[in-house]
């Protein structure tokens, strides 16, 4: 028992406070005796609710050990300062990147709206005499060929060259 009352009392009395950060959270140090080694324990006491979402990332890395030394106010009032800039620096980028689509939109419409060269889809379609949809004359044509000599059809594939001979083609290697 006068074990757990001298450690509430050490607790109290030699804990050091290490600073203080923008919203008021308050950080101490407190150095222990665990056999024969002295540690270091950290930790945070909030000024309103514990919120752990209210604690800066420099005080953070404090508290887990990955800084030796708690940041100072002047490190505190550099670092808010920088992350100010580049606030400002991403609004300015945002800015000027929506100014540019801006124009580009203008510019993109203007020549989009104005039919100088672009390809025709219907005649485009018109070339393939086997699509569906709208089809040229020639599908008509073949279908109506087709009808007559449908069960003379074989499914050996037929070519239009001279040197073509059925079954021999193999894919290339």
């Amino acid at each position: 028992m006068s074990k757990l009352f001298s450690r509430l009392t050490g607790f109290c009395t030699s804990r050091n406070l290490a600073g203080v950060d923008k919203a008021g959270n308050r950080y101490f140090t407190l150095q222990e005796n665990v056999d024969g080694i002295m540690k270091e324990k950290r930790w945070v006491k909030f000024k309103a609710e514990d919120d752990p979402t209210s604690i800066p990332v420099e005080w953070i890395c404090w508290l887990n050990g990955q800084r030796k030394k708690a940041p100072t106010d002047q490190e505190m009032a550099d670092l808010e300062a920088r992350r100010e800039r580049v606030k400002l620096n991403i609004a300015t980028l945002k800015k000027e990147e929506e100014e540019r689509k801006s124009k580009e939109g203008k510019i993109k419409r203007s020549v989009s709206t104005d039919k100088v060269g672009g390809p025709d889809l219907k005649s485009f379609i018109r070339q393939f005499p086997n699509s569906s949809g709208e089809g040229g004359g020639k599908k008509e044509q073949t279908n109506a060929a087709d009808d007559n000599t449908d069960s003379s059809r074989s499914t050996e594939p037929t070519g239009t060259g001279k040197s073509y001979k059925p079954g021999t083609w193999q894919p290339p290697t």
